[in-house]
C-alpha cells in the first residue's frame, strides 16, 4: 500500500488525555488515513466492511475493537449501505503513559501492547464482547473517573490472549534524525500560532530552514505542502470548537486563523468532505476531550 494516505490531524488537545467519538453510523466513507494519535476503535454490527491496517485487509465480524499505532495507514470501507451500527473511537496521545512509567514491571504488558500497535493489533470477540460495555460507557464517566476506567481497559487488553498483529511492518514514514528536532519545532511553533496570520517565511525561521528547505521537508515527511499542514492544524481546533463551544461558524473560523469565511467553508468541505454546520450536527453530543 502507498504510504502517500489521507493524513489527518485530530482535534486532539496537547493538554487532553484522550478523545472520545461515539457515532451511530450506516456507512463508512472517512478515507485510509494517519495521525500522530494512538487510535482504539470499537465498531458494532457492521460485518462484510472490510479494514485496512497497513498493507493487511480483510473483512470484520459485528465485533470488530482494533488498536492503531502512530502514523499507522488504517481505515474501514464498504460500498454497502448498513440499517445502523455504532462505532466508539478513542484518540489518545503517544506519550499518554510516560516512558519512566512504562519502564516499570506493572506495567509491562501496556508497554507491549503499545509497541505491537505499531502494526495494528485486533482483538478476539470474546474480549470484545466483554470490553464493549466499558467503552460504551466511558464518555459517561467523570474526567477524573474515566482516566482510572481508560487505564484499566488499556491494562486489561495488555493481557488479552489470542490478540493478532495484523500489518506485516509498522509502514512508518522516514524522518531523517538530523532533522528532526526541525520539523518539531515547525509543528510547534504552527500549534502555538494557527489563530495567527502566519507567514511561511516566520515557519521556517522557527525550524531554522530556509523556505525551499521547510517545503521539502514538509512534503517529504508529511506528503503536504506549507499551506495544507497549515491548514489541517487550523481545522483541527476548528473540529474541536465546532464540537465543544457553541459559537457561530463564523466565529470558530476566524478563532481558528482563517480571516475568510467563503475560503474557510471550500477548505473544510474540501478536507472533510461535508460543512461545518453539517460536522457539527454529526457529533452534536458525541465528541468528548478528556
Amino acid at each position: 500500500m502507498s504510504l502517500d494516505v489521507f493524513r489527518e490531524i485530530t482535534p486532539l488537545n496537547v493538554n487532553d488525555c484522550f478523545l472520545i467519538f461515539s457515532r451511530d453510523k450506516n456507512g463508512f466513507d472517512f478515507p485510509i488515513h494517519r495521525h500522530h494519535e494512538i487510535e482504539l476503535n470499537l465498531i458494532l454490527n457492521a460485518a462484510g466492511a472490510k479494514r485496512v491496517v497497513g498493507d493487511h485487509e480483510e473483512e470484520i465480524t459485528d465485533w470488530e475493537l482494533v488498536m492503531i499505532g502512530p502514523e499507522l495507514a488504517h481505515g474501514w470501507l464498504s460500498d454497502q449501505k448498513f440499517k445502523g451500527f455504532k462505532e466508539v473511537t478513542i484518540q489518545f496521545h503517544p506519550d499518554l503513559i510516560s516512558e519512566g512509567l512504562l519502564s516499570r514491571h506493572q506495567l509491562f504488558y501496556i508497554r507491549k501492547l503499545f509497541d505491537s500497535a505499531k502494526r495494528g493489533v485486533a482483538f478476539p470477540e470474546e474480549v470484545t464482547r466483554a470490553i464493549a460495555p466499558r467503552l460504551l460507557g466511558l464518555k459517561e464517566k467523570g474526567s477524573f473517573d474515566s482516566v482510572i476506567q481508560f487505564l484499566s481497559i488499556l491494562h486489561d487488553l495488555s493481557v488479552a490472549r489470542n490478540t493478532r498483529m495484523l500489518a506485516t511492518a509498522p509502514l512508518l514514514r522516514p524522518v531523517r534524525e538530523t532533522a528532526g528536532w526541525q520539523l518539531e519545532k515547525v509543528f510547534e511553533y504552527m500549534h502555538n500560532n494557527f489563530s495567527k496570520e502566519l507567514t511561511v517565511a516566520e515557519v521556517a525561521g522557527a525550524g531554522n530552514l530556509t523556505l525551499n528547505a521547510l517545503n521539502s521537508l514538509l512534503k517529504k515527511c508529511t506528503g503536504y505542502t506549507y499551506t495544507d499542514c497549515l491548514n489541517e492544524i487550523r481545522l483541527g481546533h476548528v473540529c474541536r470548537m465546532l464540537i465543544e463551544t457553541t459559537h457561530t461558524i463564523a466565529e470558530v473560523a476566524y478563532a481558528c486563523g482563517f480571516n475568510n469565511l467563503a475560503n474557510f467553508n471550500r477548505t473544510f468541505l474540501n478536507k472533510k468532505h461535508c460543512t461545518p454546520t453539517e460536522f457539527r450536527n454529526s457529533y452534536a453530543g458525541k465528541g468528548i476531550f478528556v
